[in-house]
């Protein structure tokens, strides 16, 4: 299951094309509302790359797309439609502050490695539920995560209005996580923090997993032909739980880093999305680690210019959303296609 060369290009290829027809949507709504295109996407980019602080933000914008993009593309290569994502993540930050506002005497040492690795649990217990209902009941996971997501969200809404809520009971979100659950920023005056260098880690160690190891070829395998997977004497049950587990623990995981590197709190608006974009991350990528890498910075960057976008060209930071959907549509519209185009085509 080697990947050649020209498969690599033919990939990055559509990445780009996906990519292309996204701005150029982009640029079409601005028209259409009365802005300038190059003014806005100048705005954005300067805002996003043209200083150390302008980076440090794409940093910590794309950290938790990163993370929960491996986990999602794990998922798909095993042939999991894992689009839990994001319940998985807020039920890693919610472990994660559950832990990390207890009086602990813990030093950083200790207690960092506690709170992540409480996330990581948090996130795999949830895509494990899922993981049950599909290999006891036969339940589609595409149901069951949705499903589960909205539980999730719903279980943080009564919480931080009730058991978690702040002592002084003026907020409706939890108290902050203490020192030691704090992920330490890497330079002063700016948020880029460590879990940056936990994502990165992360990506080589995911390329290792499907490529080098046993149980990354199962995986490949069985998402490649469950059927041809299973005939061969493959474990399609226990590999498909592991899948289900490890994408929910990254997924718990980049919750946990979130909450303990940034917000040092949980309320309701916790995660604007990250576990959905993470999907978009995923497919931009093609599923690969080191194409997720790519796909979060270009989203990192998106959102991290949108600011500035909106404040020099007067175009809303909404548009960052649009382009983001008019590259997912892209990518379906072109897979789509190809799949087609391979249906029909005459056998040799």
């Amino acid at each position: 299951m080697r990947v050649s060369f020209s498969d690599l290009m033919r990939s990055a290829s559509i990445s780009l094309a996906a990519v292309a027809f996204g701005l150029a949507a982009g640029a079409v709504a601005i028209l259409a509302s009365g802005g300038n295109p190059l003014i806005a996407y100048a705005a954005l980019a300067e805002g996003a790359l043209s200083s150390t602080y302008g980076w440090s933000e794409v940093a910590v914008k794309s950290c938790p797309l990163i993370v929960t993009g491996l986990g999602v593309a794990l998922a798909f290569r095993a042939g999991i439609w894992n689009i839990g994502a994001e319940g998985q993540l807020v039920a890693g930050a919610l472990a994660a502050v559950w832990v990390g506002t207890r009086p602990l005497s813990l030093s950083p040492l200790l207690g960092l490695p506690l709170v992540l690795s409480v996330a990581a649990a948090g996130g795999a217990v949830l895509a494990a539920g899922a993981a049950v209902l599909k290999l006891k009941r036969n339940v589609d996971e595409v149901i069951s995560t949705i499903m589960l997501n909205f539980i999730v969200l719903g279980l943080v809404g009564y919480l931080v209005q009730g058991p978690l809520m702040e002592a002084s009971g003026r907020y409706p979100q939890s108290d902050a996580m203490l020192d030691f659950a704090r992920l330490p920023r890497l330079v002063t005056g700016m948020r880029i923090h460590l879990g940056i260098v936990v994502a990165l880690l992360l990506v080589p160690a995911c390329a290792i997993l499907l490529s080098r190891t046993r149980l990354g070829f199962t995986m490949r395998a069985i998402g490649a032909n469950r059927t041809a997977a299973r005939t061969a004497g493959l474990s399609v049950q226990s590999t498909t739980l592991i899948g289900f587990v490890v994408s929910g623990a990254l997924a718990g995981l980049a919750g946990g880093i979130e909450v303990a590197a940034v917000t040092h709190r949980m309320y309701e608006s916790f995660s604007p999305g990250y576990g959905y974009t993470a999907i978009a991350v995923a497919l931009l990528g093609r599923l690969d680690p080191f194409g997720v890498l790519v796909a979060a910075l270009l989203f990192g960057i998106l959102e991290a210019g949108s600011g500035s976008m909106q404040r020099v060209a007067g175009v809303s930071s909404a548009l960052v959303s649009f382009i983001q959907a008019c590259v997912i549509f892209a990518l379906a519209a072109i897979e789509y296609r190809r799949a087609s185009e391979g249906a029909t085509r005459p056998r040799a």
